[in-house]
């Protein structure tokens, strides 16, 4: 079985056994973590200068049922200006039929349909970590900086650990996010309470997630800015693995 059926045949078996309403906004413990996260999303947005998203084209990398596409709608992005890609086609078909005014394409990562420097943002949410060969995750790695803009940036958001409950993902550390994006400059913010934890504590106090959440080595996720080196040396600004 190749990769690509091995990513397919595993989230199959996740929506055979419903693990969808883990996702759902009605999850108490997912709601917290999605706003918590959305939170952060928004302060680097603004520290980067893409609080004004009117004139800004995005690629979403997996964009599932495009949700996070959506999101960015919300954040005042037009939706003839976003796109996303996804290898999963009933996921694409959902997105389509939930936004067809977005631009979604069912397809492979490995060989982005975008001409080079299309984009002012490229995004993947917790993509590579359900990619276990290496040699895949850094060619998709390498067409995601080929269709950014030279002054654009990638916003990046994965967990770094393994779960043992799940072998079809492998946790992505931040020596080899650097090494998959070279001659970039990284902002890195560790986020997201641990999901079982957040799933037990959320329903009965969000207060004390906050709480939790203040402690680092209970934050699994690394949300990630990426930005292309040669940008920051004419600039003279940024700092790698900040």
């Amino acid at each position: 079985m190749n990769e690509v059926e091995r990513i397919k045949k595993a989230y199959n078996k996740r929506k055979i056994q419903q693990k969808e309403k883990l996702y759902s906004y009605f999850n108490k413990g997912n709601l917290y973590m999605v706003q918590s996260r959305e939170r952060i999303i928004l302060d680097l947005l603004r520290e980067f200068n893409f609080s004004k998203l009117s004139d800004k084209k995005i690629l979403d990398i997996g964009c599932g049922n495009g949700g996070e596409l959506r999101n960015f709608i919300k954040y005042g992005a037009k939706p003839n200006h976003l796109y996303g890609i996804e290898l999963l086609e009933d996921r694409i078909e959902i997105a389509k039929d939930i936004s067809p005014n977005i631009n979604f394409r069912c397809g492979n990562a490995l060989n982005l349909p975008y001409q080079d420097e299309s984009f002012d943002i490229v995004t993947q949410f917790t993509v590579f970590t359900s990619i276990l060969k290496n040699g895949i995750k850094k060619d998709i790695a390498k067409e995601m900086l080929r269709v950014l803009k030279k002054e654009g940036i990638i916003l990046w958001e994965d967990f770094s650990y393994n779960n043992p409950r799940n072998p079809d993902v492998k946790g992505i550390k931040k020596k080899e996010i650097i090494d998959l994006f070279p001659n970039c400059k990284f902002t890195f913010k560790r986020v997201t309470l641990a999901p079982p934890i957040v799933r037990f504590i959320a329903p009965r106090s969000w207060l004390l997630c906050y709480l939790f959440e203040k402690l680092s080595f209970l934050r699994t996720h690394y949300l990630v800015i990426i930005r292309k080196e040669n940008v920051l040396n004419e600039n003279n600004t940024g700092n790698r693995g900040r």
